[in-house]
């Protein structure tokens, strides 16, 4: 078994300096070490890119996605699995970014990193580390669709299997498809969870993996990631029409506007949804999310939703705040406008949202 890391930066190989924490660990050495002992993957099977130049995640850029894309495209061959060492502040954009870009890679991509740094004795680097490792070497996970059904021996076999997606997130002693996990926590060593979906696996012993049906379309040879004016905004009480409309001027690309509950607005302000529907008149898609992490936008199933969903405003479904974003940015980066652009913000590309029958 080989495994190919990617390391972008992050937390987990952070020194303390006059200004804080930045990057400076000795990555490679730590990971050395952390395999001198093991009988299942010594350190010749396993492969290192730090790129240039590290960042902290609340630095990433959709252009920072690709650069891991390229990196892993470039391994492709050269290794079983992968694992990308990523900051926690944006790690479950990226994680969501990079499951579009490569539904055809057939390998498992461990997304990681830590709310220490891995020189801490109270770390978490480690666990998070080998616990990554550990789903690589699992082979539950991105496994191509044609490969699990010839080599499954039951039905039941090929749901359990199809479940476990290529890009996951392992962090606190859970594993995660990596398109339906949040932040949920800036201190908490069990820092993230999937609100609509719950988990793919909990270590133990043996591991615990739960049977997940998440099907997919794909996506062939996608386009690049590129930079893209998306306004995210947040509804709030008290919010008038005229603040709303100031955020638009000028009008940016798409809108992802986070509302309340399944996806309502305050109908009674005087304008409210007049903004939102001249915005979709100029030909700007308006993305409606939630603000509950655990929701599932059903617009005008109240009549404060309505006016949206007349309007033409497009709902996210279960999907996470993360991977409605980084879906909005993945269309974008390949062209697609208009009602291609509605209709593929309500189709799985990844298994990122639950597509209702």
């Amino acid at each position: 078994m080989r495994i190919h890391i990617t390391y972008t930066g992050g937390t987990i190989g952070m020194v303390e300096s006059e200004h804080g924490l930045v990057p400076g660990a000795d990555m490679a050495g730590w990971l050395r070490q952390l395999l001198s002992g093991s009988d299942e993957l010594t350190p010749d099977q396993v492969s290192l890119t730090q790129l240039d130049p590290l960042i902290d995640s609340s630095n990433a850029t959709p252009e920072n996605w690709q650069t891991m894309i390229d990196d892993l495209r470039a391994h492709h061959d050269d290794a079983d699995a992968f694992v990308v060492l990523h900051g926690t502040d944006t790690m479950s954009y990226s994680s969501a970014a990079l499951s579009y870009a490569l539904t055809d890679f057939g390998k498992p991509v461990i997304f990681t990193g830590s709310q220490h740094p891995l020189g801490r004795i109270e770390s978490d680097a480690a666990a998070n580390m080998t616990g990554a490792l550990n789903a690589a070497l699992s082979g539950r996970v991105g496994r191509n669709r044609r490969a699990i059904l010839d080599s499954a021996t039951s039905a039941n076999e090929v749901q359990t299997h199809e479940a476990h997606e290529s890009v996951c997130l392992f962090f606190g002693h859970h594993l995660f498809a990596g398109n339906r996990v949040t932040k949920a926590s800036s201190w908490a060593f069990e820092g993230f969870h999937a609100p609509s979906t719950g988990t793919l696996a909990c270590t133990g012993t043996p591991w615990e993996w739960e049977p997940f049906d998440n099907p997919c379309e794909g996506w062939s040879d996608p386009a690049p990631y590129t930079r893209h004016d998306v306004a995210v905004i947040d509804v709030a009480p008290g919010m008038s029409a005229a603040r709303l409309a100031a955020m638009l001027d000028p009008l940016p690309e798409a809108v992802l506007l986070r509302a309340y509950g399944v996806g309502n607005i305050p109908s009674d302000e005087p304008g409210f949804a007049d903004v939102i529907a001249r915005t979709l008149g100029h030909g700007v898609p308006v993305v409606v999310a939630s603000q509950c992490q655990q929701a599932n936008v059903m617009l005008g199933r109240y009549e404060t939703g309505d006016a949206l969903a007349r309007a033409g405003a497009i709902g996210t479904g279960d999907m996470t705040l993360e991977a409605a974003y980084a879906k909005i940015i993945f269309l974008l980066s390949q062209g697609v406008k208009g009602d291609d652009f509605a209709d593929w913000m309500g189709r799985s590309i990844a298994g990122e949202i639950t597509v209702q029958q």
